[in-house]
């Protein structure tokens, strides 16, 4: 079985997403696709973040029509009472919550890393990169301006291949398959979705609209919550 792990802050979730994971459903064949709200994000640490129960509620309301799409609460789970007795909380690594994930699955069962290609450029940089290659396929979703040389030298260094390989990749651009030694890569191309979690944060915030970027549901959630006021 093909499976699919999407995780993010979801803060909030947005068509953008949910065209991901369409796109990534189609084009790799995934049976199903875990949403993983992330509790701490290692990025994000001291920033401003909605609680996880009103970004795990959207996520609930925005991926209701989906069956294969199914919420889970895998970071959730990693939460003590540390941050209320006001020690900072451990963040959440993506290659734990992978690994939390396989032990729920059949060693036949393919695991699939849903990531837009904007955090994919510091993919290097995350808490055991090679280990992540090893454990799942990547489904990376591209935009305009990016070849498949930008994806190839994203790579860990360990896993990069030499400038005389990626070469010729610096003209292709960043769809289809790149398959390369200890790496595969999906590539979805531009989903031409303009929907941005931060647009959303202010539109709300100035009580504009929000149909042009998430689903009824959660924009009354927004709204009914009175979220990011």
């Amino acid at each position: 079985m093909n499976i699919g792990l999407f995780g993010g802050t979801f803060d909030p979730i947005h068509r953008g997403h949910i065209a991901l994971a369409q796109a990534a459903r189609e084009q790799c064949g995934l049976h199903k696709i875990y949403f993983v709200p992330a509790n701490v994000p290692p990025h994000k640490l001291g920033q401003p973040l909605s609680p996880f129960i009103h970004r795990f509620t959207m996520l609930v309301l925005a991926i209701a029509e989906e069956k294969s799409f199914i919420p889970s609460l895998l970071e959730a789970e990693l939460e003590d009472g540390a941050a209320r007795k006001g020690v900072p909380r451990k963040p959440n690594y993506t290659i734990d919550t992978v690994r939390r994930l396989r032990e729920s699955l059949r060693p036949s069962d393919r695991l699939f890393l849903l990531i837009g290609i904007d955090a994919f450029d510091d993919i290097a940089k995350w808490h055991e990169p090679e280990a992540l290659f090893r454990e799942c396929e990547f489904v990376v979703a591209g935009r305009p301006g990016y070849s498949l040389a930008d994806v190839a030298n994203a790579l860990p260094e360990k896993l990069r291949p030499r400038a005389e390989v990626t070469k010729p990749f610096v003209k292709q651009p960043a769809k289809g398959d790149l398959v390369l030694p200890g790496v595969t890569i999906h590539l979805l191309g531009d989903l031409k979705q303009p929907a941005s979690a931060t647009a959303i944060r202010e539109a709300a915030a100035k009580g504009k609209p929000l149909g042009r970027f998430v689903d009824a549901p959660v924009a009354e959630y927004i709204r009914k919550m009175g979220l990011y006021k």
